[in-house]
């Protein structure tokens, strides 16, 4: 019978996933993060326009929400940019790594072997541009799946192919 044993790991010798080189989204992902906004605030800025003309009277009320609608506008619109420009993404030989988050960074490291089932979705903006996203469901329940978002369609379905092959490797 083989002896037992429990070694003491040193911790700084461990591979560091933050000296990992990332790869960003594709640049065209902003164009369709930039559509889909439009859509969204084009929607609520009509809403907005027919009940303020609805009235019979114009009042100042009007045109503070009208202020308002636009710097929400403006500052949505900056946040949108500084969490694109934070998302990345990197395949290594035993996990996949996915970095997003504005205030605070959120860095998932996901095993290759948590790995349950892989997903390739198009959007309808994203298909006009050749780009997919990528879903990996994991064995930890719906809090540790990841979406990576803005890859070209070729490589998310290579990527969706070198994952399935893990998982068969696995079975």
């Amino acid at each position: 019978m083989e002896e037992f044993t429990n070694e003491v790991i040193d911790t700084k010798q461990l591979p560091r996933y933050e000296e990992v080189q990332l790869t960003p989204l594709h640049p065209k992902y902003w164009k369709v993060t930039l559509i889909n906004f439009s859509i969204v605030f084009v929607i609520i800025g009509i809403a907005l326009t027919l009940l303020w003309f609805n009235k019979e009277e114009f009042s100042d009320i009007g045109l503070y929400f009208a202020i308002t609608y636009f710097v929400v506008l403006l500052f949505s619109l900056l946040i949108n940019r500084i969490a694109f420009k934070k998302k990345a993404y990197a395949f290594r030989n035993h996990d996949v790594i996915y970095r997003s988050g504005i205030i605070s960074t959120n860095t998932m490291v996901i095993p290759y072997n948590r790995v349950q089932h892989v997903a390739l979705h198009e959007g309808f903006v994203s298909r006009i541009f050749g780009l997919a996203k990528v879903e990996i469901f994991t064995a930890g329940g719906s809090s540790s799946d990841l979406e990576i978002p803005g890859i070209e369609k070729k490589e998310a379905e290579n990527i969706k192919q070198l994952l399935m092959g893990k998982i068969q490797k696995q079975l």
